[in-house]
């Protein structure tokens, strides 16, 4: 489950030893995490990380084949936490040790600034293979954070990019060797502890105004 701890002014949450997939109680765990965040006074960033093979492998299709009848509140959950992220009062940076698919990719995607292992692990967006389409808000999620021929590609293929391709398809902000990783986003992130957590939320929610309102709605 996920955990949190804090280095200096950074707070770094890892997301679990496990492939992370967004299980209820798991989603539940993250939105304590930001809470404390969040209430924290005085300087701060959030890095996200995770430890072993996998970042996040998205949707909890096990929890889902089981839960059918809920699939409408489950998509909804998943985006309030993308949502969250993507306009979280405080700077983020997503550390990305790991493969990171699906909905794992787009939770690094609503972080502000991403760091990805350069020789191993895969950037990925496998709804096309499948066969399950994009919801408004994710579509609109990915459309907003990388440039439109990287979306179309990534959305449409289901490519795989490992993190020197992300990086040249500006997916994400830097790479790193495998033990460098966090140590990466902790340099980007430390700078920034400094801004006003009011003045970050507020900027962010104006600049993605309509990715959340596409993330709040009924998604199906």
């Amino acid at each position: 489950m996920p955990t949190l701890q804090k280095d200096g002014e950074v707070f770094v949450l890892d997301l679990g030893d496990t492939e992370n997939r967004f299980h209820p109680d798991w989603l539940a765990e993250v939105h304590t995490a930001l809470d404390e965040v969040e209430a924290a006074a005085g300087p701060k960033a959030l890095v996200t990380t995770a430890t072993g093979k996998f970042f996040s492998n998205g949707l909890d299709l096990d929890w889902l084949g089981t839960h059918a009848d809920e699939l409408s509140e489950y998509i909804s959950a998943v985006q309030a936490l993308l949502a969250r992220y993507l306009a979280f009062p405080a700077p983020t940076v997503a550390a990305v040790q790991g493969h990171n698919f699906g909905g794992g990719a787009m939770l690094a995607l609503a972080h502000d600034f991403r760091v990805m292992r350069a020789d191993r692990g895969y950037f990925c967006l496998p709804e096309v293979d499948l066969g399950m389409p994009f919801t408004a808000g994710m579509t609109a999620l990915v459309r907003s954070r990388l440039e439109k021929q990287t979306a179309h590609e990534a959305m449409t293929t289901g490519r795989r990019y490992g993190g020197v391709d992300a990086a040249a398809a500006r997916i994400v902000d830097a790479v790193a060797d495998e033990g460098e990783v966090l140590a990466t986003a902790l340099t980007i992130a430390r700078p920034l502890t400094g801004k006003p957590a009011g003045a970050v939320g507020t900027i962010k929610a104006g600049i993605y105004a309509e990715v959340l309102t596409a993330l709040r709605q009924p998604p199906l």
